[in-house]
């Protein structure tokens, strides 16, 4: 795709290329659409985030051609609780796998690029605004600044708002997301092989799974994502260098147990706050302004499906968009999909950062397994059936081009 001038009017311009704002750009370019994709950062990088693909995720991305065990994914079969009262564990209600989000959003952003968007990496979108029936956005790069024009603007940046854009907050909105990659010795990583771990803990949950380079008993290369919430406060006193963290989290036998030889492969947690959880936005923020993503749902992360979400609003938009269907009508819809799934989630995340209910909750999936089955299944995006095969390519040429 061709831009003739920095101003040149485009179909849309996408703000972020994370999965939501990737999988928009693929279909609508595939569609013929003239598409430019931001993405704030030069090459893809590690996130905050599960790495977890439940099986709408996987069901999207197969839809968008990616190749996930060419990718190195790692498939997960089970779930285990681990909450203080023993560690049950259920197969999952569905096939999921286990990818980083910087090879996932590497792969998507060239994916993105081959369908015919263009994509424009370490370019930041610095202002927003209508002129006429255009949206205008005032666009810094690595060498200047200039201004693209677009009929519909795709907001796709993760939990980092727009300057000027902030969203609305969640209902659950004490917590602080932390990560971190680790090799663990290898009776660790047998033992948590083919499974994802739920972990309890005072003030919070956390998830533990393989990540690519795993393939094989204790791999050369294996490396486990960690990656937890915890209340505002319990942080707090515990401070965020990873030692004290270990520690903290160490008070929990179960992940005393896995930590124990533990290396950690990042020099810090990753760290990000707030997050919103519970956020679904009702309407629109503006005409031709869809939001997505994350700035359009967030789902506790203990569900496993924010990547799913992120992949099926940005699916959902394209269609609505190429159908000349208008952004209210498409978060209207959203809204009807995701609200129970969503409220449900954020009911049970707040449950599980607080006693007694968290030790209930635990009590409750030891004497009936199938609460964990059941969790897995009444927490999944019931509607992703409903987004089908991308439109096949117009014979009209894409002729955006940088300038």
């Amino acid at each position: 795709m061709t831009v003739s001038t920095p101003a040149a009017d485009l179909d849309a311009v996408i703000l972020g290329g994370g999965p939501a704002g990737c999988a928009a750009a693929i279909e609508l370019a595939l569609a013929g659409q003239r598409v430019v994709l931001l993405d704030r950062t030069l090459h893809a990088h590690h996130k905050v985030c599960g790495d977890f693909l439940s099986g709408e995720a996987i069901s999207s991305l197969e839809a968008l051609a990616l190749n996930l065990p060419g990718l190195g994914a790692v498939p997960i079969r089970r779930v285990r609780l681990a909450g203080g009262f023993g560690t049950p564990s259920a197969t999952l209600p569905f096939a999921a796998q286990s990818l980083t989000r910087r090879a996932l959003d590497d792969a998507l952003l060239r994916r993105a690029s081959a369908a015919g968007a263009l994509v424009l990496r370490g370019h930041t979108a610095e202002s927003l605004h209508r002129s006429g029936s255009l949206w205008r956005v005032g666009v810094s790069g690595p060498s200047r600044t200039y201004t693209l024009g677009a009929q519909h603007i795709l907001l796709a940046t993760g939990k980092h708002d727009l300057r000027g854009l902030p969203r609305p907050a969640g209902t659950h909105n004490d917590l602080v997301g932390l990560k971190m990659y680790l090799r663990l010795t290898p009776a660790q990583i047998d033992a948590i092989q083919d499974t994802i771990e739920l972990i309890l803990f005072r003030g919070g949950y956390g998830g533990l799974s393989l990540v690519e380079g795993a393939a094989g008993r204790a791999a050369e290369g294996t490396r486990a994502n960690l990656c937890i919430v915890i209340r505002r406060s319990q942080l707090r006193d515990v401070g965020r260098d990873w030692p004290a963290i270990r520690d903290s989290l160490s008070r929990n036998p179960h992940l005393r147990k896995r930590l124990a030889g533990a290396h950690p492969l990042l020099e810090r947690p990753l760290a990000i706050s707030p997050i919103p959880y519970g956020l679904l936005l009702r309407q629109a923020i503006a005409e031709d302004l869809f939001a997505i993503g994350d700035q359009a749902a967030v789902i506790p992360s203990f569900t496993g499906d924010g990547l799913a979400l992120a992949l099926h609003t940005g699916r959902l938009a394209a269609r609505a968009l190429l159908a000349g269907r208008s952004s209210h009508e498409f978060h209207a819809e959203l809204y009807s999909q995701l609200r129970r799934q969503i409220s449900l989630a954020t009911m049970l995340s707040r449950a599980l950062v607080r006693q007694p209910q968290r030790s209930m909750l635990s009590v409750a999936a030891c004497i009936f397994p199938g609460v964990l089955r059941s969790v897995a299944s009444f927490t999944r995006l019931a509607s992703e059936h409903q987004v089908s095969a991308p439109p096949a390519r117009t014979s009209q040429e894409n002729t955006c081009t940088a300038a």
